[in-house]
């Protein structure tokens, strides 16, 4: 293996800089010659790829984005475009591929390594909706962003005496509204894997009010529902007039926390590492705390298992 490439896909999520300067320093240790495409599968195809070394990823670690951005592609879910991404690949004497993002990135990975090109992924997805990994690099960040919004939504909720409906990211995966609810407190929490009724909702807060809470902290993922249909739900059977608050991509953005920054310097290197040993067709992940890979085809057709343990937490937790 003499000289690879890495690229970041998809949805941005904080900690894709300190993979990608894992990638790039340790393909530098390890004297392989390494390469960035920028705006993911969209600039392949275009040939968009600069050069790379270990002074080209200073100073990023603690950085949230992406320093080599990111982009959605449709071309290259054709097989044209895959064509094409293959060709440049070649042309520029890639043998290798390390491509940061979620199932969709993946998927984009498979193809090209059933095309010959050695593709490792690494989970990159704030939502942390990949069954195979415990944790995706940047889900600690958003929930930790939205737990720091929460707490002061409460301040201002209790000052008013209000009900507040906070709607986070996670479209089939409540993975942020779950820990970000149970951590901030929340009294009704809304997933996609756990829907909760406006009766149930509706006598919580009859049974907050009766014990003289000031506030009562609504998490809804956004593949539970709309916010705002929410918030009609709640005075038409409560005669509560719920505030509503939309967290949108604010969680996305911000420093990495220290946990995201790890598990990525921990996931870039053994990329590079399982490159280094003519692997392909490869996923890495962490569990038990311990850095491991598998099939990609085999990670995309895991089921993800709901945690209802934690969920049963939060009830209790919530009278």
């Amino acid at each position: 293996m003499k000289k690879i490439a890495v690229l970041t896909s998809g949805g941005d999520a904080p900690g894709m800089n300190a993979a990608i300067r894992a990638v790039v320093r340790a393909a530098v240790y390890y004297n392989i010659e390494i390469v960035g495409i920028t705006r993911g599968f969209a600039g392949l195809i275009k040939g968009e790829l600069i050069e790379m070394e270990a002074s080209t990823v200073g100073d990023i670690v603690h950085k949230g984005g992406t320093m080599l951005k990111t982009a959605r592609s449709e071309e290259f879910k054709t097989e044209e475009g895959r064509k094409k991404a293959y060709e440049i690949l070649r042309e520029n004497g890639v043998e290798g591929l390390v491509v940061i993002g979620g199932d969709g990135s993946f998927a984009g990975a498979q193809k090209l390594s059933e095309m010959g090109i050695n593709t490792i992924g690494i989970p990159g997805t704030i939502d942390n909706d990949l069954a195979y990994t415990e944790y995706t690099i940047g889900f600690d960040t958003a929930v930790n962003t939205v737990l720091d919004a929460v707490t002061k939504i409460r301040d201002t909720s209790s000052s008013h005496e209000k009900a507040t409906i906070i709607e986070v990211m996670g479209r089939n995966c409540g993975d942020i509204a779950l820990h970000a609810g149970l951590a901030g407190g929340a009294e009704s929490i809304i997933l996609p894997e756990a829907q909760l009724g406006i009766e149930d909702i509706a006598k919580k807060l009859k049974q907050g009010k009766e014990r003289g809470k000031l506030h009562h902290i609504i998490m809804l993922a956004e593949g539970s529902g709309i916010a705002s249909q929410l918030q009609e739900e709640i005075l038409e059977k409560a005669g509560v007039n719920a505030r509503v608050t939309v967290l949108g991509f604010i969680q996305r953005g911000g420093d990495p926390t220290s946990f995201d920054r790890i598990i990525a310097s921990k996931m870039g290197v053994n990329a590079v590492e399982l490159l280094l040993k003519n692997e392909s067709n490869k996923v890495v992940g962490i569990k038990d705390n311990k850095i491991f890979n598998m099939d990609i085809t085999e990670a995309l057709n895991m089921k993800k298992p709901f945690d209802n343990h934690m969920y049963k937490l939060t009830e209790i937790l919530s009278v």
